[in-house]
């Protein structure tokens, strides 16, 4: 992402002393589940906020008169953009958890790109090995709060069958979390360890009706 990744990756860096996120990120995620109801995939749509959105365009060289309004070769430029420079150990901000265990997937694969209403929106999609949907826990978090995730924009199940639950993070506890963070903490151990995002996650299961004879 050129200058827009080196400010992400400084802001990765200097976020946990204010523990505030400064990207805000709206979701929609979409969970295939199979005839055998696992859960075998995710399609995942973030629609950035406009600060960041302007950073982006501004850093590809995009919307030059600012209308919002991308052509096809300047949509085909951006697709992926965000898919292409990850950090060391970055897994995604999305972390899918079977029987308490985490489950390990392969990096996303770009699926869409659009611009509407001043705001991108890009669209990957993530393999999941199968794992049986009742045993499934979905988090979405950055573990270092500095991007903030919200799903927003729901959580659907590809079987009509099943329906997905999002319980919201108790925001009074994550922000008692975040002041234990940093009560007693020496500089150097809030730059290293500090990592609050978990606290700031929704947590989406999902559940399926007995199958009809």
């Amino acid at each position: 992402m050129k200058h827009a990744l080196c400010a992400l990756v400084l802001g990765l860096v200097a976020a946990p002393l204010g523990a505030h996120p400064h990207i805000f990120v709206d979701t929609a995620l979409r969970f295939e589940v199979n005839a055998a109801r696992e859960v075998t995939g995710v399609t995942v749509t973030w629609t950035y906020d406009d600060f960041f959105t302007l950073l982006i365009l501004e850093d590809y060289g995009l919307d030059p008169d600012g209308d919002s309004t991308l052509t096809k070769a300047e949509l085909d430029t951006l697709f992926g953009f965000d898919l292409i420079e990850w950090p060391p150990g970055f897994e995604g901000d999305l972390y899918v958890y079977s029987y308490g265990e985490k489950i390990e997937m392969p990096r996303p694969k770009p699926t869409g790109i659009a611009v509407e209403n001043g705001l991108i929106t890009a669209t990957h999609y993530r393999e999941i090995p199968a794992v049986p949907v009742e045993a499934v826990e979905i988090l979405q978090y950055d573990p270092t709060y500095y991007v903030a995730y919200d799903v927003s924009q729901g959580v659907t199940v590809t079987d009509p069958d099943c329906t997905a639950k999002i319980t919201e993070p108790d925001q009074a506890a994550a922000q008692e979390a975040v002041d234990q963070e940093l009560n007693g903490g020496s500089m150097e151990d809030i730059f290293d360890e500090m990592r609050v995002g978990i606290h700031f996650s929704d947590s989406i299961t999902i559940s399926c009706a007995p199958p009809s004879n």
